[in-house]
């Protein structure tokens, strides 16, 4: 059996995502784990031998070209071959195929699709969407996909657009607000501006509680209100984090 004559400067390697960096008029390239580059820069991976699939800088991962150390030193200022490699892992541009790009778009839009569908109702029934009317409902409104961009982000941008297409808002919280003292009647005015709806509101020998109904968004300020404005005395605490009835929205 003849062998086969491999250059020594060349290195094979399949599976592979490349971070490609032009400096000093040279290209470089680095050979990483799928899916790890992104931890890394997130600071979720720390083991760099968890993201390199070898310490070598290349000029061409696909062709196994390893750079040379003069090229290095001249682009670097250094030969250590691990930190450039960190170098063009944070500041590099990580290449990735139409088919993946296409993939990972298509996932980041069904992960904002599921966001939607758990964070919002049809106000006139209460009930939630399915996951697969959120999308319909998406790809009427033309929605673009940001993939720098979270899919909760993505979902609370998504939701006004949506109310062209269907009726839609964010499902309500259901507090139970306490208030005491002096300052109780005051408050109660600008803690009803914040809620959709008051369910029951009761005094008692100066006390109020109330529950009621607001958006999720104004959560932090009803909290700011409560904890602060009544330095301490009133109380604030979450009912149901979601006012859902049971069973999906069904559109004829």
């Amino acid at each position: 059996m003849s062998k086969i004559f491999t250059p020594t400067n060349q290195i094979r390697l399949t599976n592979v995502a490349v971070v490609r960096m032009k400096k000093g008029g040279k290209r470089f390239e680095i050979a990483c784990y799928k899916n790890k580059v992104i931890s890394w820069r997130n600071k979720v991976e720390k083991d760099i031998d968890e993201v390199l699939q070898t310490h070598t800088v290349f000029t061409n991962v696909s062709k196994g070209q390893v750079a040379k150390k003069e090229d290095l030193v001249k682009a670097f200022g250094k030969d250590d071959q691990t930190e450039i490699c960190k170098e063009i892992l944070s500041k590099g541009e990580l290449q990735v195929s139409d088919k993946e790009r296409n993939s990972q778009l298509e996932s980041l839009f069904k992960d904002i699709a599921t966001t939607v569908a758990d964070k919002c109702v049809n106000p006139e029934s209460k009930r939630p969407y399915p996951v697969s009317l959120i999308e319909k409902a998406m790809k009427d409104v033309h929605f673009s996909v940001k993939p720098n961009k979270n899919a909760k982000q993505q979902a609370l941008d998504v939701i006004p657009q949506l109310k062209a297409t269907i009726p839609i808002e964010r499902a309500q919280m259901r507090l139970r607000i306490v208030l005491t003292g002096k300052e109780a009647r005051k408050l109660q005015e600008k803690v009803a501006k914040l809620t959709t709806s008051i369910e029951t509101e009761d005094w008692n020998n100066g006390e109020l509680t109330m529950v009621c109904l607001i958006d999720p968004g104004h959560y932090r300020e009803m909290d700011d209100i409560v904890r602060n404005e009544t330095k301490g005395s009133g109380r604030l605490e979450l009912v149901d984090l979601k006012e859902v009835k049971e069973g999906e929205e069904v559109l004829e």
